[in-house]
């Protein structure tokens, strides 16, 4: 093996090594998420992101986010699930409001 091999199959794998941390760290573009598909759907008409900008906006925590959501989706008659309200909830604080939010569970116990 050349000089030059050893450093492509060192460089690869360093690559290859660090892969799974880099993944773990970049989340996913907000704009592919559920909560963003369902918001641009049902929601972007009449909630132009200046109304999540304003001053004295009615959003003032998580809690109060999700009820919100919650509170429109009846109001829409939009028929969402609990995860639907918390993606769209989670949705919501990434673009705008960064507020501190549960960490969803991985897994519910029956």
């Amino acid at each position: 093996m050349n000089n030059n091999t050893l450093t492509r199959c060192v460089g690869l794998w360093l690559t290859l090594a660090t892969l799974p941390a880099w993944a773990q760290t970049s989340p996913a573009p907000a704009a592919s998420s559920r909560g963003a598909l369902l918001y641009d759907t049902h929601c972007v008409a009449c909630h132009n992101s200046k109304m999540h900008w304003r001053d004295n906006r009615a959003a003032v925590n998580w809690p109060s986010l999700k009820g919100l959501v919650r509170r429109w989706q009846d109001e829409e008659k939009l028929d969402w699930s609990d995860a639907d309200v918390d993606e769209v909830a989670r949705y919501l604080n990434a673009r705008f409001y960064r507020f501190e939010a549960p960490q969803p569970a991985l897994w519910r116990q029956r």
